[in-house]
């Protein structure tokens, strides 16, 4: 069964870029492409796409709004095209649901390989670009929650299992990874991390790691 996408870039040559490569594998199908935020939103609706390719700075509606409506109101899993690596949009989309984000300037193999992690509902987690995002998202946060006298989210409803899956999820290692170091299957690894996102109410992996960063569990720069 094919993966089902839609291409959202306000410029056209981008669009049928990655539109092409894209269709060029035996395993994902390019539904529609879109030229703002209002019709990417529109895409999604009407062609229920299992990922969405979504730029950022778009016309009519930018692409953290329509992030924001497609994440609340659909399966379909975003991920952010943008030319800077750090640019400030990302850090809200990713709290918008987002699952993650690619530089416009990516190389073939990783668009491609970025559309199937996501789709198989991981996150892009990986790139030290990410890291770099995380540790900002904490910092502004924390700023933030400071000044609303914020509660952070706890962790005491996760076993000391859990919490350990959630440390490691946190420092980049996949399943099988962090199967190895805690001398468990993979098996056990996703019930663990299907765990930690149901019991602390978050969308995916990158939310857990957000919230690891949020609540002390990892501090930004620590090995």
């Amino acid at each position: 069964m094919s993966i089902r996408v839609v291409v959202a870039d306000d410029q056209e040559l981008v669009r049928a870029g990655f539109g092409m490569i894209l269709d060029a594998q035996d395993d994902i199908e390019v539904v529609a492409e879109a030229g703002d935020g209002e019709e990417a939103v529109a895409a999604v609706r009407r062609h229920t796409p299992d990922v969405l390719l979504l730029d950022i700075r778009m016309p009519v509606m930018d692409g953290l709004e329509a992030a924001r409506l497609v994440c609340a109101q659909s399966g379909c899993k975003v991920v952010m095209l943008t030319t800077f690596d750090l640019d400030e949009y990302v850090y809200e989309a990713l709290y918008a649901g987002a699952s993650g984000f690619l530089l416009k300037d990516v190389r073939r193999d990783d668009l491609v390989h970025a559309v199937r992690v996501v789709a198989a509902g991981d996150s892009l987690l990986a790139p030290a670009v990410t890291r770099r995002l995380v540790a900002d998202i904490v910092r502004r946060r924390r700023e933030r929650a400071a000044a609303d006298t914020a509660t952070p989210q706890r962790l005491d409803t996760l076993t000391a299992r859990e919490v350990e899956t959630l440390r490691l999820l946190a420092r980049g290692l996949s399943n099988a990874e962090i199967a190895t170091t805690l001398f468990v299957s993979e098996h056990t690894v996703k019930t663990h991390v299907s765990n930690v996102l149901g019991k602390l109410a978050l969308r995916d992996r990158v939310q857990a790691v957000i919230c690891a960063y949020e609540t002390g569990l990892i501090v930004p720069g620590s090995p």
